[in-house]
């Protein structure tokens, strides 16, 4: 199965892997040709004690530049026909990640996605550009030297046509278990990296907590787990190799045995012995170069298989083709169930209206679905139960993009790429101009820190904003937010890791933004949301009561007891 798909997605690429075996049949068949005529050369020399013509050693010599340069160029064709392919396959992985969304990779690990795009596409180049062709010329090249060799000899022919069949069959009895050890040791490379990837992002942690050495010790645990398998793999791989050198060493000896005996009886002459033993090492060439790339296959199977599974990952919801409202839009929650993992629901029969042109904060305490209720209506996760309403129209029918064109979002822990100041906030606007940039960075607060920046927007970031402190990246992405200027704002903590009095400022300065917009102000500090027009509070994935902040405290219900830092009452006469 895994064969076959991996065979399939080989099909773009397949006029260069048609030059590479064209160009191997071609060598094979110059090697006929080159065997003819070293015999004919070696058997004047020999026995007819006359000088060897020169025009015979000008054509033997043609003859091995010629092979080599058509064993070159067929090495070159497989390899681009294979970079075609990876690319390919790269550019369908990434996406497929990206139609999958955010509900998907919180499940997965980054490391082990990341290892999959790479060092797991990469296991593929052997097996396209070294296994494929060398299935065809395996069938192809044997085939011609026996047809030269059963007029010369068909004795040879027959043994030669008997012991050749043995080297597949016995490539297909250990397949087996060589690839169950290739999987083992795949899923390992994985957990390996995964394992890495959070000692280096947690070393702080571990040092503070004096777990280092622990977890040294795991990833050392880990890495010899993996060593160990690597060696299986490679003992399967080499008694392989083993075993199918023997067989085609056997034969080799068997026809030479025969031919010594027929020779010493006078029953053979020296130019066909001469011949045949010359090409029936070369009959059993490209069955070795297979059983070389044979555990190139297992590892390529072995990587594939996480490969497709990314790529078979079924889309929780397929994006419509509506084009969305323009302006600001009235959305309307019904009945609305949702979760970010599958058979978890978070979001349990909700409703709520957020009107267009106002200001609306959901407040509650962690865990009540917040968060989800801003990744259901940005469209990161579908909704199992409910329907989600822009302006009347339901959001599953909008197109994804242009939806995601008309929005401006920024998430509790914003992400900076490795770049420049400018390429990250021309995230949001890939043509606005540095003066753009500008206003955006003072709007958002940040324009002192992008001065005091040795090259100003100019300077380039580390990974994960190296350069800028957690409150400065919080407040990049709100300068991106101000920069793309859209009718529909979310904003999930956008004043977290700012200190009070930055918050205030930035509170001013999201209460401008947010003027004429509808606007979605997720916070768990309630500080930040007494200037929203309305307040949505949240408990147990359900609207609890909204209002204003005035009506809520006056009501004293949930909103007052989260203020208040109590528990709420079990009956709150706000309650929608």
């Amino acid at each position: 199965m895994l064969d076959r798909r991996l065979t399939a997605i080989a099909r773009p690429a397949r006029a260069g892997l048609y030059v590479a075996i064209g160009l191997g049949l071609a060598g094979g068949l110059l090697v006929i040709l080159q065997a003819l005529l070293l015999a004919r050369i070696v058997n004047g020399a020999v026995f007819r004690h006359g000088p060897v013509p020169a025009g015979l050693l000008l054509a033997l010599f043609v003859l091995f530049v010629l092979r080599a340069a058509l064993t070159f160029l067929s090495e070159i064709a497989a390899h681009h026909a294979a970079a075609s392919v990876k690319t390919e396959l790269r550019r369908a992985l990434m996406k497929r990640i990206v139609e999958l969304g955010p509900a998907y990779t919180v499940g997965e690990g980054s490391a082990d996605l990341a290892t999959t795009l790479t060092d797991g596409v990469e296991a593929l180049e052997p097996y396209l550009a070294r296994y494929l062709p060398q299935m065809a010329l395996v069938a192809l090249v044997p085939l011609a030297i026996l047809a030269t060799l059963f007029p010369i000899d068909w004795m040879s022919g027959l043994v030669l046509a008997v012991s050749g069949p043995l080297i597949p069959l016995f490539m297909v009895f250990v397949g087996h278990q060589a690839e169950a050890i290739n999987q083992r040791q795949w899923r390992q490379l994985l957990a390996m990296s995964a394992h890495m990837l959070d000692a280096i992002q947690g070393i702080t942690t571990l040092k503070l907590f004096g777990r280092a050495r622990d977890e040294i010790a795991l990833i050392a645990r880990i890495s010899d787990d993996y060593r160990r398998t690597t060696m299986a793999s490679l003992r399967v791989a080499f008694l392989t190799s083993a075993v199918l050198e023997f067989f085609a060493s056997l034969a080799i000896a068997l026809v030479a045995v025969i031919f010594g005996a027929r020779l010493l009886h006078g029953h053979a002459n020296f130019f066909a012995a001469f011949l045949v033993l010359l090409l029936v090492p070369e009959f059993f060439l490209p069955l070795r170069n297979l059983a070389t790339h044979y555990h190139a296959r297992m590892s390529a199977l072995a990587a594939a298989q996480r490969i497709f599974e990314v790529l078979d990952a079924p889309v929780a919801q397929v994006s419509g083709i509506a084009i969305p409202p323009k302006g600001a839009v009235t959305i309307l929650c019904r009945a609305l169930e949702a979760g970010h993992e599958p058979g978890r629901t978070v979001l349990r029969g909700l409703d709520c209206e957020f009107p267009a042109g106002l200001a609306t904060a959901i407040v509650g305490r962690s865990g009540a679905g917040k968060s989800s209720l801003a990744a259901a209506i940005v469209g990161f996760i579908a909704p199992s139960a409910g329907t989600i309403l822009i302006d009347g129209v339901p959001l599953s029918v909008l197109d994804r993009e242009a939806w995601w064109r008309q929005l401006a979002y920024v998430p509790q822990a914003p992400r900076t790429f490795a770049g420049t100041v400018a390429e990250n906030l021309r995230l949001a606007r890939p043509e606005a101009d540095e003066a753009s940039l500008r206003e955006a960075c003072r709007r958002a607060l940040l324009l002192d820190v992008i001065d005091s920046l040795p090259q100003g927007l100019s300077t380039r970031l580390g990974e994960g904003g190296i350069g800028l402190s957690g409150g400065e990246i919080q407040r990049l992405a709100l300068a991106r937010a101000f920069l793309k200027d859209a009718p529909l704002l979310i904003l999930d903590e956008a004043t977290a890791h700012l200190d009070l009095e930055t918050e205030a400022l930035v509170a001013e300065a999201i209460a401008d933004l947010a003027r004429g917009r509808t606007a979605i102000l997720i916070a768990h500090r309630l500080a930040t949301v007494r200037r929203a027009d309305r307040i949505v509070v949240m408990e147990d994935g359900r609207v609890a009561e909204y209002g204003t902040h005035e009506a809520l405290v006056a009501c004293g219900g949930a909103y007052a007891a989260l203020l208040r830092g109590a528990a709420a009452p079990t009956e709150t006469p706000c309650v929608r």
